[in-house]
């Protein structure tokens, strides 16, 4: 007979311990620990197959032929960048956001365009019924024969109808909402999210069935449940962007069939999510030309240089300890380089409050966006503003040095195609490549040569 074993896990790390304790000994949580009843069965194990049926064997390396898996293309180009050139068959990606953000839309889009193409796809919804899911259907115009709609949450039928419908596409949303009926705990609880993402990466490796997860998120932003749900997938997407906001960016973080640093950005229309071709044009259709307190960056996301505006408001503080606020960027980067500006240009920035914003809604997190938020601040606190054709780049040393960056060239041609007649870049980067024609490239070795240009 089976034997019951009870057993305490965390909800935010997937701790286990035989008692309970107020706060977590894995990552420090209080409050997190939860009781959970474990069935143990002595029951035959089950053994890993190739989809052949086969069962596994250890093979020499130089004896494993390479096949090339054809990807399948979406008409979703943004999409396809960001799962690194499309679809890899077999594969389980794992798809995360805050509430409302446009997780089941984007799928239920892509479902349809790939059903259009011929693709069978099944999608699995946890948290609406069927009737639910095609008034959305409807709104967003999704129809196709191939596309077919199933509403459960039970693992083992989901498995029984994928052996029925034989699909090359699986949404199942959400994975929180599955359960396996061997597992005693709840729905959502650690050992049933790690047990079912384990059965459905079984299913996606045998029968060769790409599958999409969709995740909840906590109030921090992560993905619900274990950490190893995020080691368990292929690829981990997030979805970014405020509820109120039209513009959704949707972001790799971790991918084993492409880069990691690619995002797509989408936007929220009444017939669903739209892609936005050139978001360089998208955020800085806005920006006050000549304002105070306003640089333009070249940054790099993945393959792509993305043009965006990096916004300083500096002001004179009425605590005796001043602010410093960061959107968009790390504020312990924003610290360190006012600190920069202090010791190597002389600026009393010690009494000032300092709001540094990238307009937007963009995270930029490469150092290559040092030299326009030096700008930016200096341009806030002096009152002056920076020429509008101007674009800088640079990462920034604490010695008051201007770095080296990585592909200057995407970033400088992107800047000269949406107009900008100047490029202030590390002097180190100067040489061995063919400027654009209608932009200057300017090469400065330290912070004190970029001010001088930016206000001359």
């Amino acid at each position: 007979m089976a034997k019951k074993k009870t057993k305490f896990m965390c909800n935010a790390c997937g701790y286990e311990a035989a008692k309970w304790m107020g706060r977590c000994p894995g990552c420090g949580e209080w409050n997190t620990m939860v009781e959970e009843v474990e069935i143990v069965s002595k029951g035959p194990k089950r053994t890993f197959q190739h989809s052949t049926g086969v069962t596994q064997k250890a093979t020499p390396i130089i004896a494993v032929e390479t096949v090339e898996e054809p990807r399948v293309v979406t008409d979703f180009g943004e999409l396809n960048r960001v799962l690194g050139g499309g679809i890899v068959p077999g594969s389980l990606v794992l798809i995360g956001g805050d509430p409302g953000i446009g997780k089941s839309t984007l799928l239920l889009q892509v479902s349809a365009l790939l059903a259009n193409k011929g693709e069978r796809v099944l999608y699995i919804s946890g948290e609406e019924s069927i009737r639910q899911t095609k008034l959305r259907a409807e709104r967003l115009g999704v129809t196709s024969a191939e596309l077919y709609i199933y509403s459960e949450t039970n693992l083992e039928l989901i498995n029984e109808t994928i052996d029925s419908v034989e699909p090359k596409f699986v949404i199942v949303d959400s994975i929180q909402t599955v359960h396996h009926p061997e597992v005693t705990s709840a729905p959502g609880s650690v050992s049933q999210v790690r047990e079912c993402t384990a059965e459905l990466m079984r299913i996606a490796k045998t029968k060769n069935v790409a599958i999409f997860l969709v995740g909840h998120v906590t109030k921090e932003g992560q993905i619900a449940g274990p950490r190893i749900l995020e080691h368990m997938v292929d690829t981990v997407l997030y979805f970014e962007g405020e509820r109120h906001h039209t513009y959704r960016i949707l972001r790799s973080q971790k991918n084993r069939f492409g880069s990691t640093n690619e995002i797509a950005i989408f936007e929220m229309v009444q017939q669903g999510l739209k892609e936005v071709l050139n978001p360089s044009e998208l955020f800085l259709q806005e920006r006050s030309h000549g304002a105070a307190g306003s640089a333009i960056v070249a940054s790099m996301e993945g393959t792509r240089p993305i043009l965006v505006e990096i916004q300083a408001l500096v002001t004179q503080s009425s605590f005796n300890y001043p602010k410093r606020m960061a959107t968009g960027i790390d504020q312990n980067r924003v610290s360190l380089l006012m600190a920069v500006l202090e010791k190597r240009m002389g600026l009393l920035l010690q009494t000032q409050d300092a709001y540094i914003k990238v307009a937007g809604g963009v995270k930029l997190d490469e150092p290559a966006i040092d030299l326009a938020v030096l700008v930016s601040i200096v341009s806030s606190f002096r009152d002056t503003g920076v020429t509008p054709t101007d674009c800088f780049i640079g990462e920034v040393g604490l010695t008051g040095e201007v770095r080296r960056v990585s592909r200057i060239e995407q970033r400088v041609q992107e800047a000269a195609k949406l107009g900008f007649k100047r490029a202030i870049v590390p002097a180190s980067n100067i040489g061995g490549w063919d400027y654009p024609k209608g932009i200057q490239v300017i090469g400065i070795e330290s912070v004190n040569e970029a001010m001088k240009e930016a206000f001359s």
